[in-house]
């Protein structure tokens, strides 16, 4: 018989067994459709990349090292990267119990990338399971698209596969424990097919189009407004005391001999979210905005040729 260890321990595999399946089987295929649709490479932990050993791993605003489920590139390859688009995170949920803590972080892992890319106008999660209503909400509030499967579409698409993967609360660990060794047996890569082609016949066509269909016009929002704007720095006027800054400020007189430049790029965009880049080199903001440029190329032939 197992020991308590294992049997505490049998709940959180059978999770982690249903989460990396729906990663695999359910989402990465989902998202496949989405970048063959709309012309895209997708990143994920399924693909080998030449110029990504570990991670898929992007800079935020701030220059910190963030790791993301899933990332559409715009013209990018096994060699290289490309320009990100979308940014998504996924994830399966057996309980509702800190959901709401579940959507601030991963909402706040992708608010940051539609600041730190231009092209970056689509946010998502995939969620699956119990997801309380606050949660979704709270997701939505941040202008994250969410792609949210119930737990009993689920549970359905298990049990019609004859696969368990569901228990009371109050089973007793030993019953938890069998019923995850069980599971364990038979699922075989046959049947991991099986309940995602099941899952996805819950789901729909019509619901799968759509979300194709939200992704494709989150990237569509193209620029309505572009700034360049140039600005000069005056030399800085240094003083030690507060007596003396204030008699300056009565008579201010700033040095302007040697002005330091720097730039800064603005667009606006057609669905309201704005993107601003601040750099001292006008090559960084040629670079931005070629960035910009070759996603509305994109997306203006993708939608000319449908």
């Amino acid at each position: 018989m197992p020991d308590n260890n294992q049997n505490a321990s049998a709940g959180h595999k059978l999770g982690q067994i249903v989460g990396d399946w729906f990663e695999q089987y359910v989402v990465y295929n989902l998202l496949k459709r989405v970048s063959e649709s709309l012309h895209l490479f997708l990143d994920c932990r399924f693909i080998e990349r030449a110029c990504r050993p570990g991670k898929i791993i992007w800079e935020d605003e701030e220059g910190n090292n963030v790791d993301y489920d899933f990332v559409l590139e715009l013209e990018g390859s096994n060699d290289s990267f490309g320009d990100p688009v979308a940014f998504l995170e996924c994830f399966w949920r057996r309980g509702s119990r800190h959901s709401k803590d579940k959507a601030r972080d991963d909402s706040g892992k992708l608010m940051p990338m539609r600041d730190a890319y231009p092209t970056a106008r689509f946010l998502g999660i995939v969620a699956a399971g119990e997801f309380t209503t606050p949660a979704r909400e709270l997701v939505r509030s941040r202008q994250i698209d969410l792609f949210y499967v119930p737990k009993e579409k689920i549970i359905e698409a298990f049990s019609s596969n004859n696969l368990t993967m569901d228990y009371p609360d109050r089973l007793a660990e030993s019953e938890k424990a069998r019923i995850v060794q069980n599971f364990e047996n038979n699922f075989t890569e046959e049947n991991k097919l099986a309940v995602a082609n099941t899952l996805f016949n819950l789901i729909g066509e019509a619901s799968i189009r759509s979300y194709i269909s939200r992704v494709e016009s989150s990237l569509s929002a193209l620029p309505q407004e572009i700034r360049f704007v140039l600005r000069q720095d005056s030399e800085p006027v240094i003083f030690e005391t507060v007596e003396s800054a204030t008699l300056f400020l009565s008579n201010p007189q700033f040095i302007m001999d040697n002005p330091i430049e720097s730039y800064i790029y603005q667009v606006t965009f057609s669905d309201g979210h704005e993107f601003n880049y601040y750099s001292e080199n006008l090559n960084d903001i040629n670079t931005v905005h070629k960035s910009v440029e070759k996603l509305v190329n994109h997306i203006n032939n993708l939608l000319s040729n449908n």
